[in-house]
């Protein structure tokens, strides 16, 4: 009995967001007045838009890095290579893939700095990768696209150019390549929209993932992720490895993030970025992932879960209060707040183990003292 009372206990605690999560959108999705048609619809449409970035998050988990924060680097190329590619009006599929292109070099740049920084904070990966988002999001970013591009870097087009003759609008339009990707073989089921190349995709990364694990270098990863010491002593190149692994995610994220922004058919320069790892961490840790956990799956039920909330709260606060902003404000004190549960759990998790090694520690030490 105490064996199952400790499993259930135990499924509790890890599952403890995931179901707070149903039980809230379980409240929140009949008082919002929603069909059961145009949930579905949204839920696809947001899944295809933000599943490939939340995937980009496994890299870093898988090698012990945590939740990376970082990942906000690779969106930032990505912004750059769509304001390249908006400037020289190549379009469609073609601009999409060119923008893919672009967004690699830049991404690795961003990943190497981001993960030679972070192995300079070992045990601190997460706070340092929050921080380096406001340096590289209000600092370089800015220097480049508000006072390079124009002077320095050519920019061809005065319709994405500030009035003043340099730097880049706060909006530039994509909409010539809205939804391109989306609607190249989407097929709709019963008036829903389903995008089955951007699922496509997603599923190619998937299945990556899930062959990635088995190479050598994901092997050393999840080496790494257990324990570097260990690592360290079986040859594998700890410091490398892990900034192997922030590269992969940021260049993945550049990825999700063109495709992303293809979705919205316009990019707000400025701010774009500015919550896309806050929100995808977020979703992640919704799924049922933690700091050192983390998988597929959590990945799809995590998007679904945390985006039928986006959906439901607004129009829910309407119905209690009258009042929309009521929803708002819970959608992003949600965001927050899972996050910091997670690494309350995560801590508290830690804190477990070491109090159960401790006591198997000074348990085998009595038996060996009465042996003797």
């Amino acid at each position: 009995m105490n064996t199952k009372q400790n499993k259930a206990v135990n499924f509790l605690l890890n599952n403890m967001v995931p179901i707070m999560f149903v039980i809230i959108c379980a409240i929140l999705l009949p008082l919002s007045g929603f069909s059961p048609g145009y949930l579905l619809n949204e839920i696809i449409t947001r899944m295809g838009r933000n599943t490939f970035l939340v995937l980009c998050l496994l890299f870093p988990i898988m090698s012990g890095m945590g939740l990376n924060f970082g990942m906000t680097l690779g969106a930032m190329a990505a912004e750059i290579a769509i304001i390249f590619v908006a400037d020289w009006q190549i379009w469609g599929i073609p601009g999409i893939v060119l923008a893919m292109i672009m967004s690699i070099p830049i991404s690795i740049l961003l990943g190497w700095f981001c993960g030679t920084v972070m192995n300079m904070a070992m045990g601190r990966e997460m706070i340092t990768g929050y921080i380096m988002n406001f340096f590289m999001g209000g600092g370089i970013y800015l220097l480049v696209v508000l006072y390079m591009m124009g002077p320095v870097i050519p920019i061809i087009h005065s319709s994405i150019k500030l009035p003043r003759g340099y730097g880049i609008r706060n909006t530039v339009s994509l909409l010539n390549m809205r939804q391109a990707l989306d609607d190249l073989l989407a097929v709709r089921i019963g008036g829903v929209k389903i995008p089955v190349l951007t699922f496509l995709l997603i599923g190619l990364l998937c299945l990556f993932i899930v062959w990635f694990r088995r190479t050598k270098l994901g092997q050393d990863m999840r080496a790494v992720g257990q324990d570097m010491n260990v690592a360290r002593d079986a040859g594998i190149k700890v410091e490398r490895t892990r900034v192997i692994s922030i590269i992969m995610s940021t260049v993945f994220a550049g990825f999700g993030m063109v495709i992303y922004l293809q979705n919205m058919g316009n990019l707000p320069t400025y701010t774009a970025h500015s919550q896309i790892g806050m929100f995808c961490i977020a979703a992640l840790l919704v799924g049922g992932a933690s700091v050192d956990r983390a998988s597929i799956g959590n990945a799809f039920l995590g998007v679904t879960l945390f985006h039928l909330m986006f959906i439901a709260a607004p129009a829910a606060g309407t119905a209690i209060i009258g009042d929309s902003m009521i929803g708002e404000y819970f959608r992003v004190f949600a965001s927050y707040g899972v996050i910091t549960l997670a690494l309350i759990m995560y801590e508290m998790k830690k804190h477990r183990n070491k109090s159960q090694m401790g006591q198997m520690l000074a348990q085998a030490q009595r038996e060996e003292g009465g042996a003797s």
